[in-house]
């Protein structure tokens, strides 16, 4: 595992940030970790990474205790946060050596490196261009390339592509994803996006400090979220054929929605009322679902 908590405590004086979290981190999978603002993502995060005490757990990374190989943990992980740390007076070269320079890797060691991260990232073209002269996506780039300098086997993503817009999201995840695909590199992330989180290896939701689900994308949706069944055309029809079938009814300006506890309620209803089926989609429950229906918020909307 490359990650391993246990029953991990953090208060901040009487509000308990994080409230006896436990989960693993299996060794090249992309970890989705979900909540709204104040569930303790970050709060676990500052831990992980040794920037925060804990009050109480286990956290190991890379098999190294936190506790007693602090120094060890924080070289297996590197860490992308939300707010760019990136010097925008200096070059992304200037950036990278001084980067380079905090973890002992100098002369002969960092060109060999830089010339790996500048051609895994596509960095020739901009390595002498000031930061505050990039775009967003090209300073994500760079932050993602500060983080994986001295080579950690785990890399945090703290929301990273809030305020990018989507072509940049895409330009940002196509590196990640090239990244794990070249490198096995393990990542933990933590996102707004749930079209990001449905793609995650695993996920685990938080909610006022505590995990409340956890889970494969598919198992979670399984568990947790209805599939849906959209008539456009022949609607009073199609109420009275769910109606039948005792399912929950929403209707629309221009379409009936019915929720189904799962697919096959489709062929049943179709078998006793084919007329109805002139104009219609069949919708399956996604992670949006999923967050609305375990932690009764919208996660888009925070």
């Amino acid at each position: 595992m490359i990650i391993e908590i246990e029953n991990l405590q953090k208060s901040f004086k009487d509000i308990k940030a994080v409230d006896g979290v436990s989960f693993k981190v299996k060794e090249g999978e992309l970890f989705a970790f979900l909540g709204v603002n104040g569930a303790g993502k970050s709060t676990t995060i500052n831990i992980i990474s040794g920037i925060l005490q804990k009050d109480g757990g286990i956290v190991k990374v890379c098999g190294h205790d936190l506790d007693k190989e602090t120094e060890q943990v924080k070289n297996d992980l590197g860490i992308v946060f939300q707010n760019s740390v990136l010097d925008k007076k200096m070059s992304v070269y200037d950036n990278l050596k001084s980067r380079a320079n905090l973890y002992g890797i100098f002369g002969a060691e960092f060109k060999k490196r830089l010339e790996e991260i500048t051609e895994l990232l596509d960095l020739k073209d901009i390595l002498k261009r000031p930061i505050s002269k990039l775009s967003g996506g090209q300073k994500r780039r760079i932050d993602i390339a500060r983080a994986l300098f001295h080579n950690p086997k785990l890399l945090i993503l703290d929301e990273p592509t809030t305020g990018l817009d989507p072509k940049t999201r895409i330009t940002v995840w196509s590196v990640i994803e090239k990244l794990r695909k070249e490198s096995g590199l393990t990542v933990f992330l933590t996102t707004h996006y749930m079209e990001e989180a449905s793609t995650a290896d695993y996920v685990v939701i938080l909610d006022g400090g505590k995990k409340v689900a956890e889970g494969t994308p598919h198992e979670l949706k399984n568990k947790y979220a209805s599939d849906y069944i959209r008539f456009y055309n022949q609607t009073e029809q199609a109420e009275k054929a769910a109606s039948a079938f005792g399912l929950p009814i929403k209707r629309e300006r221009d379409y009936l929605e019915v929720e189904l506890k799962n697919t096959a309620q489709v062929a049943d209803i179709f078998k006793k009322n084919p007329e109805v089926f002139e104009d219609f989609e069949v919708l399956k429950g996604n992670m949006d679902n999923v967050f609305l229906k375990v932690t009764g918020k919208d996660l888009s909307e925070v």
